[in-house]
């Protein structure tokens, strides 16, 4: 009960009615950004589709967003959140016009392009998380990111609510219907959201010039790539679809912002995230379509269990921050990796029958959340000045783990017949980055534990080798 009384009050502390838009925000939008994934049984049946084309579908909006994250980072710098967030629910809605207006006929091309829109609501995290944060003081920056980023229980309602719709009135229609989750949200934002966020001088125009360019790019490799239109066809130019849009967001960026892919720390906690938050988005994304695989169970039942999932992992993203508060992230981050990384071989070593399956995903989803939580407590005391930037970017990282997943599991699954391999390379990986933060953990202490002394009226951290010392926060 004294956690329960000490939670309540520091949400009062700040401003909660911009935190509860900052969670609706990012809540419906990703319900839309997974929308694919959730529909994906039917949709593969509608089109007939190929396991590769399965993974590729639902990779495309998870990819998206990742690139998309750079740009909204890039424009949170300038711009106020609440403007991006609104920009960005209309973007969203993109393809549910279309689909309206197109009588709801559409080929799988079509689904790839309308894709990179749904990408759109996935980069909302970018924005939903500084913004929330600007409203707190920063000894609760995990708790309160927690919450926000809570939002990921949007894929909740992909699961529970839409096949059932689906089977009752078709996907198309469905797909359609899931926009009043935009106009939601778009009321919320427009009511209650707030950036306290400090702005950088200088042009505001260009980076929103940058992230149209971007969705361009993104369309037209997307497409290319599929088609075959760059030489390039097949399972290599799905997998070359990552790297050449974060190589062109980032090269839109400037320089000044540029200069952060030159430190450690950046490239070790995308690697992270792109573990704990690719492989909740990515998995969320597929597991529908892998518990039918290997299981045979009903769409309706994969959908539940899908909900089920995304819940636990969702639900238990706040406590991932809260006990980062506690012990630090880096600390924090060592247990959650490790976890990841033995689910993931337990399930290379065999497969299990469905009821210890369906345990084996909710721990794994556990440790999914647990480690989203813990990993952006680590942002806004490593980078406080660049909290917005960070974010879009290691949130990007978290996207494109989350487009491998998908993509590398629908190419195993064509090439074995089965999914055993595909954990073991993310087992592998989890294993790596778990060694790694491992390394670190005694530099990383120095900063990851912030706390304020409101005595000295100092930010204060936590030297393992003298104890507590002064943290310089340079800008």
């Amino acid at each position: 009960m004294r956690q329960v009384k000490e939670v309540i009050e520091a949400i009062k502390s700040g401003n909660w009615k911009a935190l509860f838009a900052s969670f609706i925000y990012f809540d419906h939008s990703f319900s839309i950004w997974l929308l694919l994934g959730a529909l994906g049984p039917f949709i593969a049946e509608s089109l007939g589709l190929s396991g590769a084309q399965k993974g590729f579908m639902v990779a495309i909006p998870v990819i998206a967003a990742a690139i998309f994250r750079i740009n909204f980072g890039h424009m949170f710098q300038y711009i106020n959140g609440k403007h991006i967030a609104v920009m960005g629910i209309l973007l969203s809605s993109v393809p549910h016009i279309y689909m309206l207006l197109s009588g709801y006929r559409v080929s799988y091309e079509d689904l790839l392009w309308m894709g990179v829109f749904l990408g759109v609501a996935g980069a909302s995290f970018a924005i939903a998380l500084p913004m929330a944060g600007s409203n707190y003081p920063k000894e609760i920056q995990g708790l309160v990111l927690g919450v926000a980023a809570a939002g990921n229980i949007g894929a909740v309602l992909d699961g529970i609510l839409f096949p059932p719709i689906a089977r009752a009135i078709g996907w198309e229609k469905t797909f359609v219907l899931s926009a009043v989750l935009l106009l939601i949200a778009l009321i919320f934002v427009l009511l209650w959201a707030e950036d306290r966020t400090e702005k950088n001088e200088g042009n505001k125009i260009y980076p929103v010039l940058a992230f149209f360019a971007t969705i361009g790019f993104m369309i037209l490799i997307s497409l290319g790539f599929y088609k075959g239109w760059f030489g390039v066809s097949g399972n290599a130019a799905k997998l070359l679809i990552p790297v050449l849009g974060a190589i062109f967001a980032i090269l839109l960026m400037p320089a000044e912002f540029k200069r952060v892919f030159l430190e450690r720390d950046t490239w070790v906690l995308m690697f992270v995230y792109s573990i704990t938050f690719g492989g909740f988005v990515g998995m969320s994304s597929y597991v529908a379509m892998l518990l039918r695989d290997v299981y045979g169970i009903s769409k309706i039942e994969a959908g539940a269990l899908m909900s089920l999932f995304a819940f636990t992992g969702a639900m238990i993203r706040p406590l991932g921050g809260y006990i980062a508060d506690k012990i630090s992230g880096a600390t924090a981050l060592l247990y959650f990796l490790g976890g990841i990384a033995l689910v993931n071989f337990l399930f290379a070593l065999f497969t299990p029958l469905l009821m210890l399956g369906v345990l084996l995903f909710l721990a794994l989803y556990t440790f999914y959340g647990l480690g989203n939580g813990a990993t952006f407590q680590l942002v806004p005391h490593r980078w406080p000045f660049k909290t917005g930037l960070m974010t879009g970017i290691i949130g990007a990282a978290g996207g494109i783990g989350g487009f491998y997943l998908p993509t590398v599991n629908g190419i195993v699954y064509d090439l074995t017949g089965h999914y055993n391999v595909a954990f073991a390379l993310f087992g592998g990986l989890a294993l790596l980055i778990t060694l790694i933060v491992k390394l670190l953990h005694s530099q990383w202490m120095e900063w990851a534990y912030v706390r304020y002394d409101y005595e000295k009226g100092k930010l204060v951290g936590i030297d393992p080798k003298s104890g507590r010392v002064l943290v310089e926060l340079a800008r």
